[in-house]
């Protein structure tokens, strides 16, 4: 599933990479504790989270997420987006809560893999 198709079903919107929209996910990562994102070890992943400091972008970065979706209608910092620009991470926000943001990318086809967690 492309970030595109994701930014449509979630109906998000867009705050950094808009270039990167057509990029292939393979899994996701639904939470609020970076220490279950580090326990999630997948290639190609995006992270949902409704945590909005600069660790996110950090654990994004160090596990090789290039997508982050901010869920409950969080609003990131400034500081936050620019971090996320100088990673090459795309950011996006939606109003919709974890579990509807969720159940909506596996209902239309995103797993989440396993987790060794």
């Amino acid at each position: 599933m492309t970030l595109r198709e994701i930014k449509e079903i979630l109906d998000a919107t867009v705050l950094t990479g808009e270039e990167e929209l057509d990029r292939e996910v393979k899994a996701a990562c639904g939470s609020d504790l970076m220490s279950d994102v580090l326990a999630f070890v997948k290639d190609q992943a995006m992270l949902l989270t409704g945590l909005v400091n600069g660790q996110v972008i950090r654990t994004a970065e160090m596990m090789d997420i290039h997508a982050v979706i901010f869920i409950r209608g969080k609003k990131p910092s400034d500081e936050v987006v620019s971090l996320a620009e100088s990673r090459d991470i795309v950011i996006m926000e939606t109003e919709l809560p974890m579990y509807i943001a969720c159940g909506m990318l596996y209902s239309a086809g995103l797993t989440g893999g396993s987790s060794r967690a």
